[in-house]
């Protein structure tokens, strides 16, 4: 019985100490889900149902992510897992209940979609809402975070038919500012009104971005078209917010 204890107590130092396996930081497996199955930012959720296994399988692979390891990360390969983390568990979310016409039909009036406890991280089960409010937003001077994680509604910036990586991370990010401020159903340049109407994203979370550039216009600027660029240096320009679609992000 000693020999079986001390081979035990061996067993689990050696398990222990041996190394955690290499994450993949291209995501190769989510990347290929999401160029087969989102297309012009609109999902196939029959299919990825049809195929959900895959999909299960990438959220088990960043689920196995210890902490420890984690925070060993550089920041842009941080901000790229979470930011897939979020996505990956939303579809997950939107199939649990597919079909359904909005996301906002998940939950109850006290206990939303991004109030479910149904994420899991680092060794535990949290929500969407603290993966965005207690880890994206609060420990990560990154306001671009609101042009990439999306709720699965019509009214978010693109969900984008490729992983975020690393090492393109500031350009994957740039480049959905461009995508949503450029989407004239939800953002634009009145010149003639002196009026900027943008996504209420804008303000949910004006905190966000005038911590990072002062005022929310002085953020969304630089990823307006140039002749809206123009107009805007000049000043003077009052903010109104367009309503917002929560209706799902599906391809018809």
């Amino acid at each position: 019985m000693k020999h079986l204890a001390s081979l035990l107590a061996l067993l689990w130092l050696f398990a222990a100490a041996a190394p955690a396996a290499r994450f993949d930081h291209t995501h190769a497996a989510l990347d290929q889900l999401l160029k087969r199955y989102v297309t012009d930012a609109l999902v196939d959720y029959p299919a990825l149902k049809n195929d959900s296994k895959k999909l299960n399988a990438c959220l088990d692979e960043l689920a196995a992510v210890r902490e420890a390891d984690f925070q060993k990360w550089t920041q842009p390969q941080q901000l790229a897992f979470l930011m897939n983390f979020y996505n990956a568990a939303t579809l997950r979310l939107i199939l649990d209940h597919y079909p359904i016409k909005s996301i906002k039909k998940i939950g109850g009036f006290l206990s939303g979609p991004w109030d479910q406890p149904v994420v899991r991280l680092f060794g535990g089960t949290v929500t969407l809402g603290h993966v965005e409010h207690e880890i994206l937003r609060k420990k990560y001077n990154e306001p671009r975070i609101h042009f990439a994680i999306v709720c699965a509604a019509l009214g978010c910036p693109p969900l984008r038919s490729e992983a975020y990586v690393a090492d393109r991370l500031d350009a994957q990010l740039d480049n959905q500012g461009e995508k949503f401020l450029h989407d004239t159903r939800k953002n634009s340049v009145d010149a003639k009104n002196r009026v900027v109407n943008l996504s209420p994203i804008f303000k949910w979370f004006s905190g966000d971005f005038e911590k990072k550039s002062g005022t929310v216009l002085k953020f969304v600027a630089p990823f307006f078209p140039a002749d809206a660029q123009a107009g805007l240096a000049k000043g003077g320009y009052k903010i109104s917010y367009t309503g917002y679609d929560w209706s799902l992000n599906e391809k018809k």
